[in-house]
């Protein structure tokens, strides 16, 4: 029996889930909460600044590791083949030439400019307008392969957003490396950034990278953006490689701190969706839905159906970014459980402020009503949500409180709430919000079927998907159709843990270590036919109002 290590990056934590090769069984696994972005350090939600720093990523990916290996079973870790991980994306940083993150140098370990920038971080909207715009004046439209229009979540938005106004940090970058690429590249002790393997899967959907461009665009294309660029693209890469492949074998240093063989195989990164779809057991023409803080909805279709058809307004399609000899395609929502958690810290706000300050209540009392009460907001809003008749609600919503990822991206894109009256309490507002994530991801929907990619069904995959059956019901309503629900708590890293399977050579391809180590579906959620056909109503509603309040966002 062999044994593999699933590492899986997410926006509050990374959890390690060691896993049987054989079966895919959880042997056990470790949770690691950032502790500096628990704090909130280095962000700045105003203005939409989201930075993680790479101690976060250091420290938990040592301590989830050897946690979950001491809770594994004896002589585990003489066990362990192979090593994959996932991350976050678009999730860049500056490195110098060893490709060390420059919040790790001297000078700048409280820059946030030189720590991560998370996917969510939306400072460089004008940045991509400006890429948006000169893709459409160059003889080449390099954002056609991404849904043809560049988001401000992405790669090169953020570097140029970067790089314009920390003068310090742009001299001190030599590169720029993703997330899921730099933690293979520092478990392999790399210590050049030129050789450096990168994922197929960022540098395809969000980094302009393609085979038909001969890899990126051309440096004259970078030097008419912004002269600040001049060069860089020499400095980054040129080839890309899948998920199924290896970045190498773990170095003596990290053999050493885990506890692991220096044999073990490290595979080459990739974003959580696209290896949590291989986890969920994607197949063709399946809409693969990670639920999260946001959601990433994956579709892989074989090469002889999509050939040069361009899908418009989604987050790009790229060869093998999840499965390797199929063609992968990328959308999503920028906020769907940030829409949850934002209505929850609204309606905490007089616990935090008001019974916080409370005279009446000594201290530990106090901190231990506050956190039942909020820890209790959710369920208990679902509990009462659940009993609104969505026809008597005059509630209609829109979930763009982090802007629109698709159809379409555009992050200067508000959230918005319709027809308010003195009768319009906090349930029947949290189940508009509801309404309005779900009919958000039909939108996604129809954006595929229109553009000539059926779907044939969908997978519900990550902590919304098993922990609300309240909102699974209401989008397979919205949808109407049935949403398979996988069985896997942890769908993202046991999908990685295939793939460092198949890099450590126990399965020749992924799919063959899709049918072995896949664990199948917990439920299924089937459509009401009374609210579907009234939430089919209400999509048309949530369009026009989506229609309006873009107007009024231009004008």
């Amino acid at each position: 029996m062999s044994l593999v290590i699933g590492v899986d990056y997410g926006t509050d934590s990374v959890r390690s889930v060691i896993v049987n090769t054989k079966n895919g069984k959880e042997i056990s696994s470790s949770v690691f909460y950032y502790p500096r972005w628990k704090k909130g350090l280095y962000c700045d939600a105003a203005i939409n600044q989201f930075r993680q720093h790479p101690l976060d990523y250091v420290e938990g990916l040592e301590k989830s590791i050897k946690r979950a290996l001491r809770m594994a079973p004896k002589n585990s870790a003489k066990k362990i083949v192979g090593i994959a991980v996932d991350s976050t994306g678009s999730t860049p940083v500056a490195v110098d030439k060893r490709g060390t993150p420059l919040a790790l140098k001297k000078g700048f370990s409280k820059n946030p400019n030189a720590m991560f920038i998370l996917w969510k971080d939306h400072t460089g909207i004008k940045e991509a307008e400006e890429i948006n715009k000169l893709c459409r004046k160059s003889k080449v439209d390099y954002t056609k392969y991404e849904g043809g229009i560049y988001s401000s979540e992405w790669f090169w938005a953020k570097i140029l957003r970067t790089i314009r106004i920390d003068q310090k940090v742009a001299k001190a970058a030599y590169s720029w490396v993703e997330h899921c690429d730099w933690i293979p590249f520092l478990l392999t002790g790399g210590k050049d950034v030129t050789k450096m393997k990168r994922s197929r899967c960022a540098a395809g959907h969000k980094a302009l990278w393609h085979e038909d461009f001969n890899g990126l665009p051309p440096n004259s294309f970078f030097k008419k953006l912004d002269k600040k660029l001049d060069g860089l693209r020499d400095r980054l890469f040129e080839e890309t490689y899948t998920s199924d492949q290896s970045a190498g074998k773990l170095s003596a240093e990290w053999a050493d701190r885990l506890g692991l063989s220096a044999d073990v195989t490290v595979a080459v990164g990739a974003f959580d969706a696209h290896m949590g779809a291989v986890g969920g057991q994607i197949e063709p023409f399946y809409l693969s839905k990670v639920m999260g803080t946001s959601t990433c909805d994956v579709l892989v279709a074989p090469y002889e159906y999509v050939e040069k058809k361009l899908v418009k307004g989604i987050c790009g399609q790229v060869d093998g970014s999840v499965i390797p000899g199929m063609m992968g395609l990328e959308a999503g929502q920028s906020a769907f459980g940030d829409v949850y958690a934002w209505f929850q810290k609204l309606i905490a706000w007089p616990l935090k402020e008001v019974v916080a300050k409370s005279k009446l209540l000594d201290a530990k009392t106090k901190k231990l009503l506050i956190k039942e009460s909020i820890e209790n907001i959710i369920p208990q809003l679902t509990k009462e949500a659940q009993k609104v008749d969505p026809l008597s609600s005059s509630l209609l919503a829109l979930d763009w409180l982090n802007g629109r990822r698709t159809p379409d991206a555009d992050q200067t894109l508000k959230g918005a709430i319709l027809g308010l009256n003195l009768g319009s309490d906090a349930p029947r507002m949290f189940r508009a919000l509801v309404e309005a994530t779900c009919f958000g991801a039909r939108a996604i929907v129809e954006r595929f079927k229109s553009e000539g990619i059926p779907i044939k069904g969908l997978i519900g995959l990550g902590g919304v998907a098993k922990k609300s059956p309240f909102i699974m019901q209401t989008m397979a309503d919205v949808l109407n159709a049935p949403i398979k629900i996988a069985k896997s708590e942890q769908t993202c890293a046991l999908g990685a843990a295939m793939f460092a399977a198949t890099a450590a050579g126990v399965y020749d391809d992924v799919s063959e270590a899709m049918k072995s180590m896949g664990s199948g579906f917990s439920a299924i959620y089937t459509p009401d036919k009374v609210n579907a056909k009234l939430y089919n109503k209400l999509y048309k509603d949530y369009c026009n109002f989506g229609e309006y309040i873009e107007q009024k966002t231009r004008t």
